[in-house]
């Protein structure tokens, strides 16, 4: 037994566990739960690309879901085309947003490009919700877009249970997981945390540090844009505050930095925290005290600054690799001495 068959067969056993929920639990209301938990996983993950492996700090996010949301939403309503094509559509036009938004401001500094990202995301925000038409297409405005549940199918990606929506985000938030695993140690991902961490110096070894940026965020937003489509087709009903909101931006930043970005765990562990607090107080308070989730997410962001600012994904991991320590001792020694460390 290794280190190494450990972490596989955890890996293993998670992706069991996790496929077969939906043979076990058979309530549609938390089946919704875990799938909004994947989506804000699988949304702070592909935020962690730029916001993590590039050490910035962008806080318009909700700009992309958004854009993916509506492309589909528009394409299928107009025109019929298939949600699975108009997802790649506008994840594409997501990416050159992305480019268009990173061109001015990866030139900015700490908290000049936070406000700069929010600006450009509350811009278009306030387009969509002021602009009847764009173009020839027909956003509605502040009234939104209503999805009608008259052709349900895969092709259509609509359903009329919540399990087909549980697997594809499911299979999404793995593929993304994958894809920033392969991205973390390619060549993109070494000059990503170069330039993240010491731009000058990357900068004097030859590391092309904006266009690695550059890069980052278009992948960053054309992920992004996918979830959009998702969320759009699994509520049904979409308007600019619920898809391109500063909420949505900020929560998606505090999930990666309580969880740990720069990591491929901590989004996850970010979302596995923190979702389950935004749902419960959005449901036992959101007529009260609306936006006290994010109240409660800013208060542990502070303690995990203060106490954690790699996240809480490093003393889990301490917390980890003790416990495989001891199941390593205790393992009995193989015939020809082999090490277990």
């Amino acid at each position: 037994m290794t280190r190494k068959t450990i972490n596989t067969s955890a890996l293993i056993l998670l992706g069991v566990v996790a496929f077969g929920i939906p043979l076990v639990l058979r309530s549609p209301t938390y089946l919704h739960i875990i799938c909004l938990l994947f989506f804000y996983a699988y949304l702070t993950t592909s935020w962690n690309l730029v916001g993590g492996f590039a050490g910035v700090l962008p806080l318009g996010h909700s700009a992309f879901v958004g854009i993916g949301a509506y492309t589909s939403t528009v394409l299928s309503l107009q025109y019929g085309v298939s949600p699975w094509l108009g997802m790649i559509v506008g994840g594409f036009l997501a990416g050159i947003v992305g480019i268009l938004i990173g061109l001015p401001t990866f030139k900015m500094r700490g908290a000049y490009f936070a406000l700069a990202t929010i600006a450009f995301g509350e811009g278009i925000r306030v387009m969509f919700e002021n602009i009847e038409t764009l173009g020839p297409l027909n956003i509605r405005g502040p009234r939104g877009l209503e999805i009608p549940p008259t052709h349900t199918g895969f092709v259509n990606f609509m359903f009329n249970t919540k399990e087909p929506y549980y697997y594809i985000i499911l299979v999404m938030l793995i593929g993304v997981i994958a894809f920033t695993y392969f991205i973390s140690r390619s060549k993109l991902g070494y000059f990503l945390n170069a330039g993240g961490e010491e731009p000058e110096a990357a900068m004097s070894l030859g590391v092309n540090v904006a266009r690695a940026k550059l890069i980052a965020m278009a992948m960053s937003s054309f992920l992004t844009a996918l979830a959009g489509t998702f969320y759009a087709q699994f509520t049904l009903y979409i308007y600019p505050k619920s898809v391109m909101s500063l909420d949505l931006s900020f929560e998606i930043a505090f999930i990666a930095l309580i969880g740990g970005r720069g990591s491929i765990a901590g989004p996850i562990l970010g979302a596995l925290l923190l979702r389950p607090v935004s749902d419960f107080s959005r449901i036992y308070f959101g007529s009260s005290l609306p936006g006290l989730h994010l109240i409660i997410f800013g208060t542990v962001l502070i303690l995990v600054m203060i106490f954690q600012p790699r996240g809480l994904q490093e003393p889990l991991l301490k917390v980890y690799n003790k416990l495989l320590d001891r199941i390593l001792q205790q393992a009995p020694q193989g015939k020809a001495g082999h090490e277990y460390s």
